[in-house]
């Protein structure tokens, strides 16, 4: 699968350094929005959400985002989730061109979020490896 450098807008807005924003990054990519938009819009519906035991702290677009926002805030721009792995099926999907669907999509992989593109992986590395790496889902218009 072809990767090609892609920020999302980052630098654009006026960001530097390395963070841990990829879920801003690959919304933007596919969406086609700024990356501001997309980054101040995350951090607006981390507001409403709950504390736990188990969560520290609430989602930020540069340190994180939990899943249950991510889920929420795709929602909210019209994106719906396909799931290609079942518990206990193991993985059926790869980060491979011929195994995901052509358009816009944003795939989750373990413990990242990247855009893909007609088959083109856009982020700021590959995250593919080799193609070997296990889709969990993506989100479509």
């Amino acid at each position: 699968m072809r990767w090609m450098y892609d920020d999302g807008g980052r630098a654009a807005a006026g960001y530097t350094g390395r963070t841990g924003d990829c879920v801003a990054r690959a919304i933007a990519i596919a969406t086609q929005l700024s990356y501001q938009q997309i980054y101040d819009g995350i951090n607006k519906a981390a507001h409403g959400e709950r504390t736990g035991t188990k969560k520290r702290g609430t989602s930020s677009a540069r340190l994180g985002v939990y899943k249950r926002t991510i889920r929420t805030y795709l929602a909210e721009l019209g994106w719906t989730w396909t799931a290609t792995m079942q518990i206990g099926a193991g993985c059926t999907v790869h980060l491979d061109a011929g195994e995901l669907p052509q358009g816009r999509i944003i795939v989750s992989v373990s413990r990242h979020l990247t855009a893909v593109l007609d088959g083109v992986i856009h982020d700021t590395h590959d995250p593919s490896r080799g193609g070997r790496r296990c889709v969990y889902g993506y989100w479509s218009r």
